[in-house]
């Protein structure tokens, strides 16, 4: 649980400074318009959760690592990493950028989660140990 903490603590860290970079720089999280640069942000859950269940498979697990095993701890990565990253958007929300909606960010959010499910299956496949079946 350690290494889900702590790599879902940087996921959270890192898509919350992303956050208040991109409002720095004049990019709003408003309206349904996506800047192409916000694409970016995607690479914040998929390097994080790629190193963080390698480092599980590699010092918890001996290298031998189940898709089932590996898809739960991705899980309990960007859960961990989602909470961190809701506070820090509500903090956006409540004192940086109070002019956007809510409801704007929460979709937002909604098609975060949805890319980190597949985030949490791509990993999972990609470091899983080789088998003939799924264990």
């Amino acid at each position: 649980m350690k290494n889900a903490f702590v790599t879902g603590l940087v996921i959270g860290i890192f898509s919350g400074t992303w956050l208040f970079v991109m409002h720095t720089f004049g990019y709003s999280n408003s309206g349904n318009h996506v800047y192409p640069v916000e694409y970016l942000s995607i690479l914040i859950p998929l390097v994080g959760v790629y190193i963080g269940v390698k480092n599980y498979k590699e010092n918890d697990m001996g290298n031998r690592l189940s898709f089932f095993e590996a898809l739960f701890q991705s899980f309990k990565i960007l859960v961990i990493g989602g909470i961190f990253a809701c506070l820090a958007g509500l903090i956006y929300l409540n004192y940086v950028d109070q002019g956007n909606n809510f409801l704007d960010f929460s979709g937002r959010l909604l098609g975060g989660s949805l890319i980190g499910i597949l985030i949490c299956v791509i990993v999972s496949i990609t470091l899983m140990s080789r088998s003939n079946k799924f264990e």
